[in-house]
């Protein structure tokens, strides 16, 4: 029987940190690869691969299309490209799919491809981070008999993620970042446990990713039933997902959402939208006022307190959906 001997690990904001510490106590001669996902910004270039070799003992590259997955290396996601495992379970994939969780690369994508592919030899560990990439991951690791870890959210930079994945699956272990080497080096060396049958929702899932975008007009399939709700990436039809302990959300196109997610999602285009009326109501106050002074300078009073008074109507409008703005923005400062 062979042995835990693929290590997922997923980050965001305060992840670093995290992923030093861990990179650091791995001994060298770890019977495991390490595939590593850590947002990033799509325009830059990201030295995450040179951190984490230069932490630790293990050797470390970012991730080529077609590279071989190795005991005792780390391979890490570049900026704007998902990192997958592919079906055969010996390489990985670049993929440049669907944004899930607002983000590219995603955790969730990994550690569903890692599960479809290495089924019980999977461990999945989620760290430091806002909102909720890598639970549905979580989910689907220990749904093909992997095991789940999480960062203890009391030791995180920002607990998000790590509670999260808290709600979303009962995870198997729940420890702080320094803990965590001594834990994967020894499930490394456990063996795994029998192989589970791969849920036709997660193989659905998987292909999603695998696909680049401009071939998602071929569509692999659909997961969850239709909601009322647009995706605020794309506008198609968001289809939720039950089958977990916290809902989520996929578009036709691919684009995923956890709920914290869909939330900052929904509340970023709300605000767009604002700011352009905002814009909107200040254009035709300009516009109304020479109006105003064009009729003025013709006599027309008729016309000038007509316009003057658009003018002023356009001013309170403006003013009434900045102040709406600014509640928007103070209640979800008080919801986080």
């Amino acid at each position: 029987m062979q042995n835990h001997d693929l290590i997922v690990l997923g980050a965001s904001a305060g992840g670093l940190d995290a992923l030093t510490a861990i990179c650091r106590g791995l001994p060298a001669d770890l019977p495991a690869a390490l595939l590593v996902v850590q947002h990033v910004s799509p325009t830059s270039r990201s030295a995450m691969a040179e951190i984490l070799g230069r932490a630790g003992k293990l050797p470390s590259a970012q991730a080529t299309d077609g590279a071989r997955i190795r005991p005792g290396t780390i391979l890490v996601a570049p900026p704007d490209q998902h990192l997958l495992v592919a079906r055969e379970g010996d390489r990985v994939l670049l993929r440049r799919g669907p944004q899930e969780n607002r983000t590219r690369p995603a955790i969730d994508p990994l550690f569903r491809s890692a599960a479809v592919a290495r089924g019980p030899r999977v461990v999945g560990v989620v760290l430091s981070g806002m909102l909720d990439d890598g639970t549905a991951g979580l989910v689907a690791v220990k749904a093909c008999g992997g095991i789940s870890v999480v960062q203890d959210p009391a030791d995180a930079a920002w607990p998000d993620m790590p509670r999260n994945a808290l709600l979303g699956d009962s995870p198997d272990h729940c420890l702080p970042a320094a803990a965590l080497p001594a834990l994967l080096d020894r499930l490394a060396r456990t063996s795994a446990g029998p192989s589970a049958a791969v849920p036709s929702w997660l193989l659905t899932e998987t292909r999603i990713a695998e696909q680049e975008m401009a071939g998602m007009a071929n569509s692999p399939g659909s997961v969850g039933l239709p909601s009322r709700m647009s995706c605020p990436a794309c506008g198609g039809v968001l289809n939720e997902i039950e089958d977990e302990a916290r809902p989520r959300f996929r578009c036709q196109i691919g684009h995923a959402f956890g709920p914290d997610s869909l939330a900052m999602a929904q509340q970023e285009s709300l605000e767009e939208a604002l700011s352009v009326a905002i814009r909107t109501h200040h254009d035709r106050k300009l516009l109304f006022r020479r109006m105003q002074e064009q009729a003025a300078m013709r006599g027309m009073t008729h016309a000038t307190r007509r316009w003057q008074a658009a003018a002023a109507e356009a001013d309170r409008a403006a003013g009434l959906i900045g102040r709406a703005m600014a509640t928007l923005r103070g209640a979800t400062k008080d919801e986080a």
